[in-house]
C-alpha cells in the first residue's frame, strides 16, 4: 500500500455529536447495526473489539440473500485517539463476492466537531485500485445506514 495520496477519500457530516459518531465505529453493538452494504448482517456473537493502539476489531458480515458470502473483517489498529482518530489496516477475506479476492487497505478515520453539535467524518483509504469503486459504493450504503442509526439515537423518546 502506497504512502502517497489515498485512493479513496470521503467526507461526511452527521447531525450527531462527535462522541456518538466515534462510538458507532468503536462499540461492537453499534458496528453490528450499521457497517457494510444494505442487506448485510454482522452477527453480534462474532464481533470482537479491543480498541487501542495495537488492538484489533474483528467481525464477519453475512449476506442473508446468499449465506455462502461470509466476509471476514480484521482490523489492526495502529493509532487510536479517543473520540478523534482511528488508523490502521483492514484485512478483508473469506467467501467474497465473485470477482473480489482477499485484500487489505490502510485507513484513517478522523472525527471533527462541526457547528451545531454536528460531526464531520473524514475517511481515507489506501487500497488496490480495482476495489476503489466497490468500496465507494459500500461506504455510501453503510454511511446511509449510519445516518439512520444516529438519527434514531438522537430522536427524543416518546412518552
Amino acid at each position: 500500500m502506497d504512502a502517497g495520496p489515498a485512493q479513496l477519500a470521503i467526507s461526511r457530516v452527521f447531525d450527531a455529536p462527535r462522541a456518538l459518531v466515534y462510538r458507532a465505529f468503536t462499540d461492537p453493538d453499534e458496528v453490528a447495526a450499521w457497517w457494510g452494504p444494505i442487506g448485510s448482517e454482522r452477527p453480534r456473537d462474532l464481533i470482537e473489539f479491543d480498541v487501542r493502539p495495537g488492538g484489533s476489531q474483528r467481525w464477519i458480515a453475512v449476506a442473508p440473500s446468499d449465506p455462502d458470502l461470509r466476509v471476514q473483517i480484521h482490523i489492526d489498529l495502529t493509532d487510536v485517539a479517543d473520540g478523534r482518530l482511528l488508523e490502521g489496516v483492514i484485512h478483508v477475506s473469506g467467501r467474497l463476492q465473485e470477482g473480489i479476492e482477499s485484500f487489505e487497505t490502510r485507513f484513517r478515520f478522523e472525527f471533527h466537531d462541526e457547528p451545531d453539535g454536528r460531526t464531520r467524518l473524514e475517511i481515507r483509504q489506501w487500497l488496490p485500485e480495482q476495489y476503489v469503486s466497490p468500496s465507494k459504493g459500500g461506504w455510501s450504503e453503510a454511511l446511509t445506514k449510519l445516518d439512520a442509526l444516529l438519527a434514531a439515537r438522537a430522536a427524543p423518546a416518546d412518552g
